[in-house]
């Protein structure tokens, strides 16, 4: 039997191999680590911590995650795939090894340090950088894949963990959730390749011939560099990394403390806190897989535009509405309906941010360049999660916070909005303006 690694079979591009061992890491590591929210209250109970405790472990993951980015970002631009093997082994150890829980410096160390460091190796940045090596025309539709990955992560991994919690204890759920993570491992020694020229192929399977003749797109975009360094001497840079950190702020505040939010807020139940979680996971998948899809056909800025308002819109239809007594609006409708608009534009910002830099400044430091943008994602992340847990201890509701943060968001769009994608972008450079509509 012939190995899908030696498959020569021009009709399966070794390419969609990778792209479907990279969902399936993103959908255990990125599914579990946002399952976090359900041990919130449990562990709190049990610990009796306030809100501000578990909030800052929360935090200084998110923190420790997004600072130590741009160095693993580095070295896989250097190393390859064998990075995301690595830190995927720490990560599913990390993550068992949470069950020992007893003082809240050791959930600090072990989440907010090890395994959220370990993550940043594992990452879905990392993994996006590899598949940008493996396709050109398909570029966002693949990152959006991946992306979605990581959005039916939560959408099945979040109710698992919230049946297992009641069904056995957060301490056990903790070792299944590690246990999940640590399968992909072996997958990933047996089909992430670093990229199509190891193999002979060309990105997107083309045949072989001048880099990009196929594709009709110029390798070389007008900002192509090296050096993670020059690329924030530019403007684009800038104007992607922002919107990240309100990206960040904005995701990371629902990781954390949707599901605190629904039940003490709103009332609703755990189960049914849960599934709207999962539901909001199950609709992230369907928007950055569209969002990557119409990347590849319009133009990307306008979309990640429209992708931050559409989320800051989510959180006004959440919050307003109760503020001005709508009854419809004011119960568990509303969150539904927040969990169905906001799920499509969460993780939506993932592909196109991604492929925006791709585009803008190539592939030879596409590692360390996402990885410092990340940078700005996480520290809005830690800022976001800190602070609403202490303005829930100060007011004792969610109100405060998540009425700033989907503030931030019609910022963002605006900034995504003003991002000149026809003069940077390699898309518009062997292609004449009108080639990608909507710009």
């Amino acid at each position: 039997m012939t190995s899908p690694a030696n498959n020569t079979n021009p009709g399966i591009y070794y390419g969609w191999y990778v792209v479907a061992t990279c969902f399936f890491i993103a959908m255990v590591t990125t599914g579990a680590r946002g399952a976090m929210g359900i041990f919130v209250i449990p562990m709190s109970e049990e610990f009796e911590w306030n809100r501000s405790t578990i909030s800052i472990a929360g935090a200084l993951g998110t923190l420790f995650n997004g600072m130590a980015q741009p160095f693993f970002g580095r070295w896989f631009d250097r190393q390859g795939s064998k990075v995301i093997i690595v830190n995927l082994v720490i990560v599913a150890l990390g993550t068992a090894l949470l069950s020992l829980t007893f003082h809240y410096l050791f959930l600090m160390f072990l989440f907010g340090v090890v395994t959220s460091m370990a993550l940043s190796g594992a990452s879905l940045n990392n993994a996006s950088a590899l598949l940008a090596r493996w396709f050109l025309r398909k570029r966002a539709t693949v990152l959006g894949l991946i992306s979605g990955g990581a959005s039916t992560g939560s959408l099945v991994l979040v109710p698992f963990g919230i049946y297992l919690i009641q069904a056995t204890n957060w301490r056990i759920t903790w070792v299944a959730l590690g246990m999940i993570i640590f399968l992909a491992a072996p997958l990933a020694l047996a089909f992430l390749q670093d990229s199509p020229a190891k193999r002979g192929l060309r990105p997107d399977g083309d045949a072989a011939g001048p880099e990009g003749a196929a594709s009709g797109l110029s390798s070389i975009p007008p900002l192509d560099t090296d050096r993670w360094r020059e690329s924030f001497r530019s403007l684009p840079i800038w104007q992607v990394s922002v919107p990240f950190f309100v990206c960040g702020a904005t995701t990371f505040l629902l990781a954390f403390h949707f599901v605190a939010f629904a039940q003490e807020d709103r009332g609703l139940s755990p189960t049914m806190a849960g599934a709207i979680f999962a539901v909001m996971g199950g609709m992230n998948a369907l928007g950055s897989i569209g969002a990557g899809m119409l990347s590849d056909r319009f133009s990307r800025k306008n979309l990640l535009a429209l992708v931050y308002f559409t989320r800051g819109s989510a959180y006004m239809l959440l919050l307003v509405p109760p503020l001005l007594g709508i009854p419809f609006l004011s119960g568990d409708a509303g969150v539904w309906i927040f969990a169905v608009v906001a799920g499509l534009s969460w993780i939506a910002t993932n592909p196109l941010s991604v492929s925006l830099t791709a585009d803008v400044y190539g592939l030879r430091a596409l590692g360390a360049i996402t990885g410092v943008s990340f940078v700005f994602h996480q520290v809005g992340g830690a800022g976001a999660v800190l602070l609403a847990g202490f303005l829930n201890d100060v007011t004792g509701s969610y109100t405060v916070p998540f009425l700033a943060a989907g503030s931030m968001l019609f910022v963002a769009a605006a900034c995504a909005f003003s991002i000149n994608e026809r003069k940077y972008s390699v898309r518009y450079q062997a292609q004449p303006a009108s080639a990608f509509a909507g710009d």
